[in-house]
């Protein structure tokens, strides 16, 4: 892990685990391998330890917004991911639905459809 600040990458694993769970960031760098292993690294220096650490937007705001862009992006299993990551930051099952009709008003009723789906299967699975 020579290519980035130690600092940004230990405040990313801190706020990835924070919303995706430890268990689930343990396994994305237990599978990791010579190929993955350095794209785990930056993705979390990056995305979790700059984008995710910075204190100016709240964490389930930062949710939100992920699964509105993801939503309109039709990266699904990325939705999936930040959709149980959501739920762990306090977006409710309202907020998922809002979220969804946005998805619609924006990109169209196929894709939020999609994620109707996926919210179902993840909420149905967070409901005991």
């Amino acid at each position: 892990m020579g290519t980035f600040d130690a600092d940004l990458f230990e405040k990313g694993m801190e706020k990835r685990r924070e919303t995706l769970g430890s268990e689930y960031v343990e396994k994305s760098f237990a599978g990791a391998d010579d190929l993955t292993r350095s794209f785990q690294e930056a993705m979390t220096a990056w995305c979790w330890g700059f984008g995710w650490g910075d204190p100016a937007i709240e964490p389930k705001t930062r949710s939100m917004m992920n699964l509105a862009m993801l939503g309109a992006l039709g990266k699904m299993h990325e939705w999936e991911i930040h959709c149980r990551g959501a739920l762990n930051n306090g977006v409710t099952r309202d907020e998922i639905r809002a979220i969804c009709h946005v998805v619609a008003i924006y990109c169209g009723v196929p894709q939020a459809h999609e994620c109707f789906r996926v919210a179902r299967e993840v909420l149905d699975e967070a409901t005991p």
